[in-house]
C-alpha cells in the first residue's frame, strides 16, 4: 500500500504540472487585458501612460509570456501564490478569508447528502416497487434534473422574498455583532439553510438511486441469501451484512469529493453571494485577475489527485478484497 502511494503521488507531478501550464496559458491568452480591467473597475481611464506602465512592470504583464510563466511557476514551488491585481493584496490572504466558509457550506452538503441520500436509497431498496420506492424514485430523477441554479432562484423567491422564512444572501444580519454568541449561531446557521439545502438535495438525489441500485445487487448475493436461511431477522440481514458491501462504493465516491469541499459550488456561492472560494474565483475571472484564477485552479487540480487518491485506499482499506501490493511471481 505505501509504494503504490508513493507511486500515485509521483505520477501526481506531471499531471499538476501539465495542469498548471495549461491554465496559465488559457487564462493569459483569453480576450480582455487585466490592467483595462483594473482601470476600468476604478474610474481611471484618463490616467497617466507612464503610471500605467508601472502598474504593469510591478505586476510582471509587460514581459514575455514564458518569462511571466516560468515566475509564476518558481513562485508557486515555493509557496507564493502572488498578489491579487483587484485586491491588492496576497492571493494567500484571500483564500484563508475564503476557504473556511466554503468549508462551512460544503461540508454541511456532503453531510446532508450522506444522511438524506444513503437512507432514501435503503427505504427504496427495501420496499422494492412499493409507493414508497417509486416516490423516491420519481422525486430523485426530478430533482438531479433540476438545474441547481434554477432551484436556487425559484427557493429564493419562495422563501425568502415571498415567505420571509429565510435570507435571500449573505453569511449574517445587519446586527450580527450586537447578537449573543448563541444567537450568532442561530443567524448563521439561518443563513445556512438555503444554500447547503441547494447543494446537498441535488447531490442527495443521486445518491440515493445510486445506493439503491447497490443494494439491490447485493441483496442477491449468495451470503445475503445464506444469513437469510440460517433464519436471520431481515433488519439484521441488512444492517448487519448487506449495507456494509453496498456502502463500499459510496464511500470511495465521497472520497471523490475532497476537491468539491474547498472548491466549493461556484453557481450557488454566487447566487447567495456566499464569501467562499468559488465565488472568489468567479470574481476574479470577472476582473482577470490572473493570480486569484490560477491559484483556485492549482488548489482545486491538488486537492483532485489526492481525493482519487484518497478514493482508492479508502476502498482497499473497508473491502480487504482489493489490494494495491504488487503480486510476487509464482
Amino acid at each position: 500500500m505505501s509504494w503504490y502511494i508513493i507511486k500515485r503521488l509521483i505520477q501526481a507531478v506531471p499531471l499538476l504540472l501539465g495542469v498548471a501550464t495549461v491554465t496559465f496559458l488559457i487564462v493569459h491568452l483569453a480576450p480582455g487585458d487585466p490592467m483595462d480591467m483594473f482601470l476600468e473597475n476604478r474610474n481611471l481611464r484618463n490616467i497617466d501612460p507612464e503610471v500605467i506602465e508601472l502598474i504593469r512592470q510591478k505586476y510582471g504583464l509587460d514581459q514575455p509570456l514564458h518569462v511571466q510563466y516560468v515566475k509564476w511557476l518558481g513562485n508557486l514551488l515555493q509557496g507564493d501564490l502572488g498578489e491579487s491585481f483587484e485586491h491588492r493584496r496576497p492571493v494567500s490572504a484571500l483564500l484563508a478569508e475564503a476557504i473556511p466558509y466554503t468549508l462551512q457550506l460544503t461540508a454541511l452538503a456532503l453531510l446532508l447528502d450522506a444522511l438524506v441520500g444513503i437512507a432514501l436509497g435503503i427505504f427504496s431498496a427495501v420496499k422494492q416497487y412499493s409507493v414508497l420506492d417509486k416516490t423516491v424514485t420519481i422525486g430523485s430523477l426530478i430533482i438531479y434534473s433540476l438545474p441547481s441554479f434554477w432551484l436556487a432562484l425559484m427557493l429564493v423567491l419562495v422563501f425568502s422574498v415571498n415567505l420571509g422564512w429565510f435570507p435571500t444572501s449573505q453569511t449574517r444580519s445587519l446586527d450580527y455583532e450586537f447578537l449573543s454568541w448563541f444567537e450568532k449561531l442561530a443567524d448563521l446557521a439561518w443563513h445556512l439553510v438555503l444554500p447547503v439545502f441547494v447543494l446537498g438535495i441535488a447531490s442527495a438525489a443521486g445518491t440515493a438511486r445510486y445506493m439503491r441500485s447497490r443494494l439491490l445487487e447485493v441483496l442477491n448475493e449468495e451470503y445475503v441469501l445464506a444469513a437469510r436461511a440460517r433464519g436471520l431477522k431481515e433488519r439484521a440481514v441488512i444492517l448487519k451484512h448487506a449495507l456494509r458491501n453496498a456502502l463500499i462504493p459510496i464511500i470511495t465516491i465521497y472520497g471523490l469529493s475532497l476537491p468539491f469541499l474547498l472548491g466549493g459550488a461556484v453557481i450557488i456561492e454566487t447566487i447567495f453571494a456566499w464569501p467562499g472560494m468559488g465565488r472568489l474565483a468567479v470574481l476574479a475571472i470577472q476582473a482577470r485577475d490572473y493570480p486569484v484564477i490560477l491559484a483556485t485552479t492549482m488548489i482545486a487540480a491538488v486537492l483532485t489527485v489526492i481525493g482519487n487518491l484518497v478514493a482508492d485506499v479508502t476502498y482497499a482499506l473497508v473491502d480487504p478484497r482489493v489490494s494495491y501490493e504488487k503480486k510476487k511471481p509464482v
